[in-house]
């Protein structure tokens, strides 16, 4: 019995840690899930991609570069892959935020392929009525 009670302790034991990894796992990406989560849920890509199809990829393009030219110059450092193998400053953060602008274009096709669109939101104030708030019962 004895034996018994120790087994169910170490499974508990451990499954304690594994959550607390995952908490620690998603405390620190929180930024990304986040980022995901809007892309996914808070973005109509059925409106979204005409206009980047009409021509707003470019400026996409250039917020990319000019955000890769940002960081390097706010952290400049060299990122060793591999052992030996060094990926320059700026390059290495252009991977980077190259990778983040293809994850959330990732989301808007996921998005077309699962159906899935935020709800419509109007941002026009609603129509005004025929008593223009008076409350006069006529």
């Amino acid at each position: 019995m004895e034996d018994l009670l120790q087994a169910i302790w170490q499974v508990v034991y451990n499954l304690g840690k594994v959550g607390a990894l995952l908490l620690q796992l998603l405390a620190g990406s929180s930024l990304l899930v986040v980022w995901v989560a809007w892309w996914l849920w808070g973005v109509n890509w059925q409106k979204t991609w005409p206009v980047l199809k009409q021509g707003a990829w470019l400026p996409l393009v250039l917020l990319v570069i000019v955000g890769a030219l940002v960081w390097s110059q706010i952290a400049p450092s060299d990122y060793v892959l591999i052992g030996s193998v060094v990926i320059p400053n700026f390059w290495w953060q252009l991977a980077g935020v190259t990778l983040l602008a293809l994850l959330t274009l990732f989301c808007g096709w996921l998005q077309g392929v699962f159906a899935w669109a935020p709800p419509e939101l109007s941002l026009e104030p609603p129509a005004p009525t025929g008593d223009h708030g008076h409350g006069h019962g006529h």
